[in-house]
């Protein structure tokens, strides 16, 4: 690592001990220091964004915390550099946390930071968000910059528990991405989607976000999801059967 990059390490923000219990700062300092050095090194973080990583990268991330259940099992698709779900794992210790991410690059990093900080309720999952499409469900499904929401619905809303809902950060156009998502939400038996702000005070602009849960949790109305949950019991019966033999 070359001292142009590490003399780029910024700060802690006297904020962030409002945002991360004392025993927490110090797994956020060493995140966003791994970020600032060796996320630019391998092009993770952009070199411009080194200086300002706790004010629009992890604070903005993990104000998001207020939106997460007590003990909820979270899963953050297209995480990148492990933004926002990295972060909340750091700010809560009570979740479980799947971090998404396809490029191994990324992963490698991902890794390499959940060891070193000792973060034993995070798992990494190299792959798309449809690779756990029948697979694993989870309470929320958070996700940043990722996708207009008419997209993100048809990635996300198939990991949604019955009674979980998608919770992702966005921007200014959020209302618009709603009123193009309008099929999309039909289609799926989505909810209505909640619109809330998070971290007035802390982080300047707040940040964003949307709340989409099923209208109906007995009627969760993904694209294959009654084929997937009847063959889920069909290889339940087989397993039976073979344990019965």
């Amino acid at each position: 690592m070359s001292d142009d990059v590490s003399r780029e390490t910024p700060s802690v923000p006297e904020v962030a001990r409002r945002v991360f219990a004392s025993e927490r700062l110090p797994l956020a300092e060493r995140y966003t220091a791994l970020l600032a050095t060796e996320g630019v090194v391998r092009g993770l973080i952009g070199p411009r964004e080194a200086p300002r990583l706790w004010e629009r990268h992890v604070l903005n991330s993990a104000v998001m915390a207020e939106a997460i259940p007590d003990g909820a099992s979270v899963c953050d698709i297209g995480t990148g550099a492990g933004l926002p779900g990295l972060v909340l794992a750091i700010a809560r210790p009570d979740t479980r946390v799947t971090l998404v991410e396809p490029l191994l690059r990324r992963t490698t990093f991902l890794e390499e930071v959940v060891a070193e900080l000792s973060l034993d309720h995070v798992r990494v999952v190299r792959g798309r968000a449809e690779s756990l499409h029948g697979v694993d469900t989870f309470d929320v499904v958070t996700s940043r910059a990722v996708a207009p929401l008419e997209r993100l619905l048809t990635w996300s809303m198939p990991l949604v528990a019955a009674h979980g809902a998608l919770v992702a950060m966005k921007g200014q156009s959020v209302t618009d991405e709603i009123e193009a998502a309008g099929s999309v939400l039909a289609q799926y038996r989505c909810g209505t989607p909640e619109v809330s702000v998070v971290g007035d005070g802390i982080v300047d602009p707040p940040t964003t976000l949307v709340r989409v849960p099923w209208a109906d949790p007995s009627q969760i109305g993904w694209p294959l999801a009654g084929s997937t949950r009847a063959g889920s019991q069909r290889r339940g019966r087989r397993t039976a059967q073979r344990k019965v033999k």
